[in-house]
């Protein structure tokens, strides 16, 4: 690894440590970020990710990546918490608007099968009707058939 780290104690004072929230993958100068650790005596055998130019010129006090491997896990962490948090939520309310959905198309459903029997009673009705006059007027005829003939 690298002697660099026996400059770093943890302090955030400089920008670049502010600008970086979770694991950083490259440094604001397109440089890879490599894991370090610490051998200064307030942070002994404390992993971090440096950039690896910083690291490489032993740079220190600058604004190149800095971040403490436990920080940025945590940090990682609590984003993602942040963000089930939020698909969660989502997915309650894709959840709701699915069964409001359904039940809307349920109703209408509903109401379309229950005119169709309607109308399908209706027309059963008016079948029915006719078939009755048929059969009236054909009793009437035999009965004046029978009459005329007896």
């Amino acid at each position: 690894m690298s002697n660099l780290s026996t400059d770093l104690t943890g302090s955030s004072n400089s920008r670049a440590r502010e600008r970086v929230f979770d694991v950083p993958k490259r440094c604001w100068c397109r440089e890879a970020v490599v894991v370090l650790i610490s051998k200064s005596d307030p942070n002994l055998y404390r992993r971090y990710y440096r950039c690896s130019f910083a690291a490489t010129n032993k740079l220190w006090n600058d604004e190149h990546t800095f971040k403490w491997v436990d920080e940025a896990l945590l940090n990682e962490v609590d984003a993602l918490a942040t963000k089930n948090a939020g698909l969660e939520q989502q997915l309650k309310e894709l959840r709701t608007e699915r069964l409001e959905f359904e039940k809307m198309v349920y109703e209408k459903m509903e109401k379309e099968v229950l005119e169709k029997v309607e109308d399908g009673l209706g027309e059963a009705k008016s079948w029915s009707k006719k078939m009755m006059s048929v059969i009236l007027l054909v009793c009437m005829v035999m009965i004046g058939l029978s009459k005329v003939v007896g």
